[in-house]
C-alpha cells in the first residue's frame, strides 16, 4: 500500500484551491479593478496591439523599398504621398488621447458613483483611498504602456526618414505622437477625464465633458502651446539669396525684410504693382536683408520634454484635486 503526501488541499467543486489566488499575478481590490473594467482594458491593448504591429507593417515595407532605390545615395521619390498606412495609424494615435479620456478615464470613478458600487466597496475592508489608488493605477499604467510603445515604435519609423514623411518635425502628428510627449499626453487627458467624471458624479455627462475638454485642448490650446515652447533666432542673409540647406528642416516663425542699421519691416512692406514701385521702396527705405525667425528641428528633443514635463505636472495637479475632491465628498 503506498503513501502519497498532499502538498496543497484539493478545491472543492465549483471552488478552486488555496493554492490558486497565489498564482494569480493581482489579487484583492487591483484583481477586482481590472475585473470591473476587462472590457476597456481590452480595447485599448488590442489597439495598441493592432498599431504597434502595423507601424512595425509599414517600416519593413519603406525598408525595402528605400533599399531597393538605393536610399540615401539615390532620390527614393516621395514614398509617402498618399501612404493610407500611415494616414491610417496616424489617424489612429491622434484618436488614442480621445479614447482614454472619454471612454477610460470619464466613467471610472463617475461609473461606481453613478451605481452606488463605490459606496458599497468603501463599506468593506477597503478604505476610500484604497479603492482611489486602485483605480487611478489601472488608468495611469494603461495610459502610460500604450503610450509607450506606440511612441517608441512611431519615433523608430519616423525618425531615421524624417526626410521623407509629409508633415514637418513641429507638426502635431509628429511633435506630439514621438519621444515623451505621447505618454505625457496620454496621461494628462486621462486624469482630465477622472476628475471631471468625479465631479460630475454621472457617466453620460462625464463622457460629454471629456469629449468636450480633449476636443478643444487638442484642435485649439495644444497647437498654440507648442510652437512656444522653442527658443526662436534670428537669421539674416543679403536680399535674394537662397537659405543654407540646414534650413530645410526648421520651424518659420516669422519672416522681414530689413535695411543696413537693422530696422526691420514686414515682409509686404515693399509689394507693389510694379517691379520699378518695389524697386523705387526698396531703395527708399535702404532695405538689404531677409530676415526669418525659426525655431531648429537641433530644439526638438528639448522642447518635446518640456512639454512632457508640462503634461506631468498638469496630470500630478489633477490627480491631487481628485485625490483631494472625492476624500471630502459623500459617495
Amino acid at each position: 500500500m503506498s503513501t502519497t503526501t498532499l502538498t496543497e488541499k484539493p478545491g472543492r467543486p465549483g471552488r478552486p484551491s488555496e493554492l490558486t489566488p497565489g498564482r494569480r499575478l493581482l489579487r484583492g481590490l487591483p484583481w477586482l479593478v481590472v475585473r470591473q473594467h476587462r472590457i476597456a482594458l481590452a480595447c485599448v491593448l488590442g489597439l495598441t496591439a493592432l498599431t504597434a504591429l502595423w507601424i512595425l507593417y509599414e517600416r519593413h515595407e519603406l525598408v525595402q523599398l528605400l533599399d531597393a532605390k538605393g536610399w540615401p545615395e539615390k532620390d527614393p521619390g516621395r514614398p509617402m504621398d498618399d501612404n493610407r498606412g500611415y494616414e491610417y495609424i496616424t489617424s489612429i494615435i491622434n484618436g488614442l488621447p480621445l479614447i482614454l479620456a472619454v471612454f477610460v478615464g470619464a466613467p471610472l470613478i463617475a461609473g461606481d458613483q453613478e451605481s452606488g458600487t463605490a459606496q458599497l466597496v468603501t463599506t468593506q475592508s477597503v478604505t476610500r483611498r484604497q479603492w482611489l489608488i486602485a483605480k487611478l493605477g489601472l488608468a495611469y499604467t494603461l495610459a502610460l504602456v500604450s503610450g509607450l510603445v506606440v511612441s517608441a515604435l512611431f519615433t523608430w519609423w519616423w525618425k531615421p526618414h524624417r526626410s521623407l514623411f509629409l508633415s514637418d518635425w513641429i507638426d502635431g502628428v509628429i511633435f506630439d505622437n514621438t519621444g515623451p510627449v505621447l505618454p505625457a499626453f496620454l496621461l494628462f487627458l486621462t486624469a482630465a477625464g477622472i476628475t471631471i467624471g468625479a465631479l460630475a458624479r454621472r457617466v453620460l455627462p462625464a463622457m460629454v465633458g471629456a469629449f468636450l475638454f480633449t476636443a478643444v485642448t487638442t484642435l485649439f490650446v495644444w497647437d498654440e502651446v507648442r510652437v512656444r515652447l522653442g527658443s526662436p533666432e534670428m537669421f539674416t542673409s543679403p536680399m535674394g539669396t537662397e537659405l543654407p540647406a540646414r534650413f530645410d528642416d526648421v520651424y518659420e516663425v516669422d519672416r522681414w525684410v530689413g535695411s543696413a542699421d537693422g530696422t526691420l519691416y514686414n515682409w509686404g512692406r515693399c509689394a507693389e504693382a510694379t517691379e520699378k514701385a518695389t524697386n523705387a521702396c526698396i531703395k527708399e527705405h535702404g532695405i538689404v536683408n531677409d530676415v526669418i525667425e525659426y525655431i531648429g528641428y537641433n530644439q526638438m528633443a528639448g522642447m518635446q520634454w518640456l512639454a512632457a514635463g508640462i503634461l506631468l505636472a498638469g496630470t500630478a495637479l489633477l490627480t491631487a484635486f481628485t485625490l483631494w475632491w472625492t476624500s471630502r465628498r459623500p459617495l
